[in-house]
């Protein structure tokens, strides 16, 4: 039932308290009441210290290195990496992106087989390494997304915007529409709008009038809804996360640890997915976090505790 549960709030339910925790959760949980003053102390510790940026500049190099491969490859015409983040192809074999793979297929009425190749691949690749991951470790949008954010926690630390939340069901209705849409009029309008194909576009071949569109989503999450896009928009996040729904790699979330002082889900992307870390929510000792996590790592920086961290299920039980 975790897995339908973890899957209903990633198509924009809104996170419920578990019914059922086991017997052990239920003893550490107890263990864990009264201890206000030393939540507090902890907190106070925390404002004191520097804030500490291991995976988020791990991610970014990761993010620039992969879109300068296309770049590279491009410019100099080695035919490592041809096209862009929407299809391309590594040293000849095709990647597709999947939902963009299906708006087309939906359009023409039926599948190229170079395109079925290519969306089998990268459902391949990101239902071992989680699909959101594909989110904060490849995605353009997302880097310079998150660039934006820290432009808005800037301005509403000093009053000047406010954040204001939408549903999140929206991306599962969009997800829908444009998925009609390609298919009653043949035309793929959500390509057209994605930022992630026009940045990973102007990265490559050089900028167009189109990243008009981009600079408008960035200042609109600026002053208007923090990290809108990734939130509460973008079909593609909703895609990889089902892709990824099974993967191996994840983040594990240990109750004993954590203070529930709440800095991981200050500093979340998609904070419905740490719900479980808010003071006796966790239904057992040990939760991997849902398919909607990003697998960013600004929890497991900032949780000042270490009851966050990356895994990769099955891996340890074999060394």
């Amino acid at each position: 039932m975790s897995l339908v549960n973890d899957l209903a709030m990633m198509f924009g339910r809104a996170p419920q308290k578990p019914r059922h925790k086991t017997d052990a959760a239920v003893v550490l949980h107890g263990r864990k009441r009264g201890r206000g003053v030393e939540i507090q102390k902890l907190i106070e510790e925390i404002a004191a210290a520097q804030s500490v940026h291991t995976w988020r500049n791990r991610r970014w190099a990761v993010i620039v290195g992969i879109n300068l491969l296309f770049t590279l490859s491009f410019w100099f015409d080695v035919q490592l990496v041809e096209g862009s983040l929407t299809a391309s192809r590594f040293l000849g074999f095709h990647l597709a992106d999947v939902y963009s793979g299906i708006l087309v297929s939906l359009a023409q009425h039926h599948i190229p087989i170079n395109l079925l190749i290519g969306m089998v691949t990268v459902m391949l690749i990101w239902g071992l390494l989680g699909g959101r991951a594909y989110c904060s470790w490849v995605c353009p949008y997302h880097l310079v997304a998150e660039w934006a954010e820290i432009l808005h926690l800037k301005l509403a630390k000093r009053g000047i915007v406010s954040d204001h939340p939408m549903h999140r069901g929206v991306r599962t209705v969009l997800w829908i529409v444009f998925a009609l849409l390609a298919l009653a009029t043949g035309h793929t309008l959500f390509l057209t709008l994605n930022p992630i194909g026009i940045l990973s576009r102007a990265v490559v071949y050089g900028p167009s009038l189109a990243l008009l569109w981009v600079l408008l989503l960035l200042a609109f999450e600026v002053v208007y809804s923090r990290r809108s896009w990734c939130r509460y928009v973008c079909p593609i996040g909703l895609t990889y996360g089902l892709v990824g729904a099974l993967a191996p790699f994840r983040v594990e979330y240990k109750l004993e640890a954590c203070a529930h002082e709440g800095e991981c889900r200050k500093v979340c992307e998609v904070p419905h997915v740490l719900d479980l870390t808010i003071k006796g929510r966790a239904e057992d000792v040990r939760v991997d976090i849902g398919p909607d996590c990003t697998r960013c790592g600004l929890c497991v920086d900032v949780c000042p505790t270490k009851s966050l961290d990356y895994k990769f299920k099955g891996l340890s039980s074999l060394l």
